[in-house]
């Protein structure tokens, strides 16, 4: 890329090569050339080319990332630039060459669109040839927990696989039971705050290997490096998250893997938590990160549907006038249309077959249809799983069935259908027991007629002493009249008939005149009383009869 560039040029001076493929480019840009033309030499430099020479031929590559990105250059050189980058990936050292890789991979991803099915692992397949080895047979001389050593570094094979797991429970239980030996230790062995605090992740950046050291003479080291512990811990909540993945292992796992993973999940951001430096923040941007794959895994299964939407071209009127739009009488053409069909049928309202308001009966005979057992109709297929229906029919009862209406908030939408149109070992169940608000009332009523009588028991006594003083009065004035009745009588027995003297006669007719009214008037009163209290006094009677 430096050939033809003398030593005294000036920096913004490019080589022979550059200038070539700008040239190239620019014909190709304005379709002077076939557009393929400036990706076929670019595979081809890279091609003939060292990888100390690949470096600034890919340089050159992300300047003209916009030019080449372009429709016209883009439809013709995808492949062949795909093909340059995977090229160079092969050639490069996964160890060595990690930034280098890491640039062609950040270019592939906005050179091509976001839907490209091409960059996309839609199965979902995992890097198994990554392995981490580790050692088999414990080292002489030094004095470390082989058998923790051991069960540490075998988590990494149910890392790299973590579908493994998925459809193999003995396979799960020997994970779950070395990860809470690891768990286990990490708890015991907290981290301080000036632990964490050594740790530079600056200085960390810039010796970062993509492998593990599994050497065994490291695991003491190795524990106490927060960051190296923030990387297992990182590597579980990955594998959880693949493991619960909405409608994945829906029928492989079992309840019990679902609680196992859940517990494990909960325990193993507690430590990350507590994992200096700014554990707290560090384990929030990680939820963040996973909670934004579940976007990725949905779009995937729904078959990476494009996000990029076509702009709506507008048309334009040749003629130079616009086209009026069409008015209507009532706003718009559905309403004008009936307003219309109206007048044309001035009848529709009263015919006798247009659609009407359906009774109570009529609208819960369906559901009350499904509520029979011997119908022999499915839950699914039953009318109350069908919210317009029940809805409407919570209308139409609240205004013509309010007692019906009632039921609803005790015994749901099936209370609510009249009872005539439910078989008799369905109907009991709606008949039972009266709900808190009926008893409720009836308690109420109950309370004010017995108030009611007692108001009546304290109004009785006082008429009913006016009554017997009135009836003492009657009774002694007509036992007066009586004896006078029966002086006369004797009179008359012994003498035969009398034949009173007009003095007499004179003297005894303004007493017994007085007497006759004062009895008359006391025996309606003693009537009265006893009308009043409901009895008739047969003495009373009698005396006034005579």
């Amino acid at each position: 890329m430096l050939y033809g560039k003398s030593i005294d040029d000036v920096d913004e001076m490019q080589g022979v090569i550059p200038r070539l493929l700008d040239v190239v480019l620019y014909l190709c840009e304005k379709e002077h050339v076939e557009g393929g033309m400036i990706f076929q030499l670019l595979e081809d430099l890279t091609e003939m080319s060292t990888m100390r020479n690949c470096k600034d031929i890919f340089r050159y590559i992300e300047s003209k990332q916009d030019i080449l990105g372009k429709q016209e250059l883009f439809a013709r050189g995808k492949l062949v630039m795909l093909r340059t980058c995977n090229q160079l990936l092969r050639r490069l050292s996964k160890a060595n060459d990690v930034v280098f890789c890491g640039r062609i991979l950040m270019f592939l991803a906005h050179f091509f669109p976001l839907s490209e099915r091409s960059a996309v692992n839609i199965k979902g397949v995992f890097n198994t040839s990554n392995e981490t080895k580790y050692e088999k047979d414990p080292p002489e001389g030094i004095s470390v927990d082989f058998n923790f050593y051991r069960t540490f570094w075998s988590l990494q094979e149910y890392f790299c696989n973590p579908a493994s797991l998925s459809n193999a429970p003995l396979k799960w239980q020997k994970f779950t039971a070395s990860l809470m030996v690891v768990l286990n230790t990490f708890d015991a062995q907290p981290l301080s705050e000036e632990e964490g605090a050594e740790n530079n992740l600056e200085e960390e950046a810039t010796t970062f290997n993509i492998k593990y050291l599994t050497s065994s003479k490291l695991m003491g080291l190795e524990l106490k490096d927060p960051s190296f512990r923030r990387h297992i811990l990182l590597q579980c909540l990955i594998l959880f998250d693949y493991l619960k993945a909405p409608g994945k292992n829906d029928k492989d796992s079992s309840e019990s893997m679902k609680e196992e993973i859940n517990s494990c999940e909960d325990r193993v951001k507690k430590l990350l938590e507590v994992t200096p430096p700014k554990g707290k923040d560090f384990l929030h941007s990680i939820e963040h990160i996973l909670d934004r794959e579940k976007n990725w895994v949905w779009w995937k299964r729904d078959g990476c549907q494009p996000f990029e939407k076509q702009p709506i071209e507008k048309k334009t009127v040749h003629d130079g006038t616009k086209k009026r739009r069409p008015r209507w009488r009532l706003g718009n053409k559905e309403l004008s249309q009936l307003w219309k069909w109206a007048d044309q049928n001035p009848n529709a309202l009263t015919d006798s077959q247009r659609v009407r308001t359906p009774t109570i009966s009529d609208y819960w005979k369906p559901l009350a249809e499904d509520m029979d057992d011997s119908a022999g109709i499915e839950a699914e297929y039953h009318h109350k799983n069908n919210r317009v229906y029940c809805w409407k029919g919570l209308r139409f009862s609240a205004r013509q069935d309010l007692e019906g209406f009632s039921k609803f908030t005790e015994h749901g939408i099936e209370g609510v259908v009249p009872l005539e149109l439910l078989p008799p070992e369905v109907r009991s169940k709606f008949q039972g027991k009266p709900s808190d608000r009926s008893k409720r009332a009836k308690k109420e009523e109950m309370r004010s007629t017995s108030h009611q009588v007692e108001e009546s028991q304290i109004a009785t006594p006082a008429s009913e002493i006016e009554g017997e003083g009135i009836r003492a009065d009657a009774e002694a004035s007509v036992a007066v009249m009586d004896t006078d009745v029966s002086t006369a009588t004797g009179n008359n027995s012994q003498g035969g008939t009398p034949t009173p003297e007009p003095d007499e006669h004179q003297k005894q007719s303004p007493d017994t005149d007085v007497g006759q009214e004062a009895g008359q008037l006391e025996a309606d009163a003693e009537v009265e009383t006893g009308m009043i209290d409901g009895e008739t006094d047969p003495e009373a009677e009698s005396d006034h009869v005579g």
